[in-house]
């Protein structure tokens, strides 16, 4: 069974049409809502957008069983103000994830946007992440480093006290963090861009922290592959070497899982000899981003099961954990067979 741990939602024109409202009104004409039908949601699920097929096509297409859909993260507006339509908008992206989950069961399992606000009180989004877990069944929540979306103000690193609440939190439900940029309000850094530096920013805080030593329960995975962490090992690495062992920098990576969202051969093997077979969950955002047709292969980029197969130094155990089982442990899927 081939599991997708990243993908985001493809919802009906009203739900961004709803969003709009919010951000026009500031939220004085009252929350409202979003009202589509089942069909309209099912339509949505099979509408070509700005890719050249439908959501459900492209995982038809690239043999995915199960995709993990959680909100569109550009979309969350969390540097918006009043809180209020954060909130408002998160939990109706939510609501639409939960009845698409529920339209195609066992294609489509939830993970939940979380209503972070700019210089808000982390405490403020467990109601939206309980209600998710317990009420709608979501496997695991999104969580963005940075809600001030790169505006100049900084939030705290990922190994702050700040965020301590919503850990506790998680390891009470037992489920995971999925660490996701959202918008950026940059003009010379652009949201894809955006997301890589706060992914990469997300691991130093998490690792040259006490976090893991205080929640060594929490469950964390890195989105697009960890950033530039990879890549960049060696930096990380050489200060760590003063540390006693168990200390340095690679073997506290052991702590965190990384997805394989990342469209070129090279970058997936680095990726998995970086921080073996045990700690990636495949993913592939698709449709999204990496769904132009690349003209060398005539293949979507966002292809990636194809792209993985082709290393012939993963063994059938090895290709078993990342196209499933470490899915299954991370965000405590049923087993296969079980799903509604």
């Amino acid at each position: 069974m081939i599991i997708d741990c990243h993908a985001h939602v493809s919802a009906p024109t009203e739900l961004w049409a709803y969003k709009a409202s919010l951000i026009a009104s500031r939220g004085s004409h009252g929350r409202g809502g979003v009202k589509v039908t089942d069909d309209e949601i099912r339509a949505a699920a099979n509408k070509a957008e700005t890719w050249p097929k439908g959501h459900l096509d492209y995982i038809r297409g690239h043999h995915t069983d199960m995709q993990l859909v959680s909100p569109r993260p550009f979309q969350l507006m969390q540097s918006e103000k009043p809180a209020r339509i954060v909130h408002w908008f998160t939990e109706e992206c939510n609501n639409i994830i939960y009845r698409q989950t529920q339209l195609f069961p066992g294609t489509f399992a939830g993970v939940a946007g979380l209503p972070q606000t700019a210089g808000d009180p982390i405490e403020k989004v467990l109601p939206e992440l309980e209600r998710c877990i317990n009420e709608l069944g979501f496997a695991g929540c999104l969580l963005n480093p940075d809600p001030f979306e790169n505006s100049g103000a900084e939030a705290p690193p990922l190994g702050d006290r700040y965020w301590y609440p919503l850990y506790e939190k998680l390891c009470e439900l037992g489920v995971p963090a999925h660490i996701h940029g959202t918008g950026s309000r940059s003009e010379r850094v652009p949201y894809s861009l955006h997301f890589i530096n706060e992914e990469t920013v997300a691991v130093y805080g998490l690792l040259n922290s006490d976090v893991f030593k205080d929640f060594p329960d929490l469950k964390v995975v890195i989105s697009h592959g960890g950033g530039a962490v990879p890549y960049q090992l060696g930096r990380f690495e050489a200060p760590s070497l003063r540390r006693p062992a168990g200390q340095r920098f690679s073997e506290r990576m052991s702590k965190l899982y990384f997805d394989t969202v990342l469209y070129t051969e090279e970058a997936l093997r680095l990726l998995i000899k970086t921080v073996g077979v045990d700690h990636c969950l495949f993913g592939t955002e698709c449709p999204g981003v990496g769904s132009a047709v690349d003209p060398k292969s005539g293949r979507s980029m966002d292809d990636v099961k194809s792209l993985i197969d082709r290393f012939d130094w993963l063994s059938a155990e090895d290709r078993q954990k990342i196209y499933e089982d470490n899915a299954r442990k991370v965000f405590r899927l049923a087993p296969a067979g079980k799903m509604g």
